[in-house]
């Protein structure tokens, strides 16, 4: 089966209406999922389109976000992702580090930087055809216990004839909500960006093949029969961010350095530490939103945090971040109204 979409917005409910249609209940180690029996190849055709504003589905943006760049930078540290999402301790063996964290995959772990190689060979000679960045790793992976193996397997990267980068993700086991047509959309599709730049060409088609396409029960069934709007604000109130514009690829490896480097310390960063306007005018202030969000009690903390994604440039992460945050707030202001909330 094949579902090609716009963006990752409109490919959430046709991959809901697919499952809802040809998928079967069966078991597995973590519950119920709803299963479809064969494999299912999705096409975004506008991976940069990589927000989802479907609030009914309530995914958290700066965790898509900031996850990202934790992948670029190759780290495997349970800490960073765990300030957005304190279950994804629960993913880790030991607490310390995740075993298949991709972009320590892509960077570290099998001894060489894959994105490096890749970019070098397809920056020299468009029409090389042998570039297969590795994820699953047969000699640690197979027969191993461990509460995380990586679920994509590669990636392959070609530039086409129409002269642009295009990528094809293998997955084993997709989870179309958390994983796909969640973090997967985002994560990829960074990726295939920061390639795309290095090798100089344009970005092209984000193609996923999965294996196994399934969604738990438990977040299948509170999804399926809401109605989804498949329109986006994407080419009418919004526009994708290019995170490479007015930059070096050096300039931006620079900024995701310094910007992790930072978290080592204490946290601060600052607009006039940065080289490059993706780190100045996106990420920085998408980082000092959420650390108000995290570090201030009370209703200043969703007032604060709101405003300070004013600075964001971003459009389509400035407005689901601030979606996101005053569904929270108004949660808050609910609870405080019943004496729920003790600030």
């Amino acid at each position: 089966m094949e579902i090609t979409a716009r963006n990752v917005h409109e490919a959430l409910p046709l991959g809901l209406a697919a499952l809802k249609q040809f998928g079967v209940q069966r078991d597995s180690r973590n519950g119920p999922v709803m299963e479809m029996q064969e494999d299912v190849r999705t096409c975004f055709q506008r991976p940069l389109e990589r927000v989802m504003f479907h609030r009914e589905r309530d995914a958290n943006p700066f965790f898509h976000f900031f996850e990202s760049m934790w992948m670029l930078a190759g780290r495997n540290d349970v800490a960073f992702p765990a300030r957005f999402v304190e279950r994804m301790k629960t993913f880790s063996d030991d607490g310390i580090i995740f075993n298949g964290a991709y972009g320590f995959r892509w960077r570290e772990h099998f001894g060489l930087d894959q994105l490096d190689i890749i970019a070098s060979a397809l920056a020299k000679n468009h029409d090389d055809r042998r570039n297969v960045l590795g994820m699953w790793d047969p000699a640690h992976d197979l027969g191993l216990v461990s509460k995380d193996l990586p679920c994509n397997l590669n990636c392959k990267f070609l530039v086409r004839a129409d002269g642009k980068l295009h990528m094809h993700v293998d997955n084993r086991s997709n989870d179309i909500i958390w994983g796909l047509y969640g973090a997967n959309a985002v994560h990829f599709s960074y990726l295939l960006e920061y390639m795309a730049a290095r090798i100089g060409v344009p970005v092209g088609h984000q193609v996923h093949l999965s294996n196994n396409y399934h969604s738990y029960l438990s977040t299948f069934l509170p999804l399926v029969d809401r109605k989804l709007r498949p329109d986006s604000p994407y080419g009418t109130e919004v526009l994708p961010y290019e995170m490479m514009r007015g930059a070096s690829w050096q300039d931006w490896d620079k900024d995701l350095a310094l910007f992790f480097m930072a978290m080592e310390g204490d946290g601060d960063v600052f607009h006039n530490d940065f080289l490059t306007p993706f780190f100045r005018e996106v990420v920085n202030p998408l980082w000092q939103a959420y650390r108000s969000y995290k570090d201030i009690k009370g209703e200043v903390r969703y007032t604060q945090a709101i405003a300070l994604l004013y600075d964001c440039k971003a459009e389509d992460w400035r407005w689901a971040c601030t979606d996101w945050l005053e569904q929270r707030y108004r949660r808050w202001q609910i609870s405080a109204d019943t004496g729920a909330n003790n600030g």
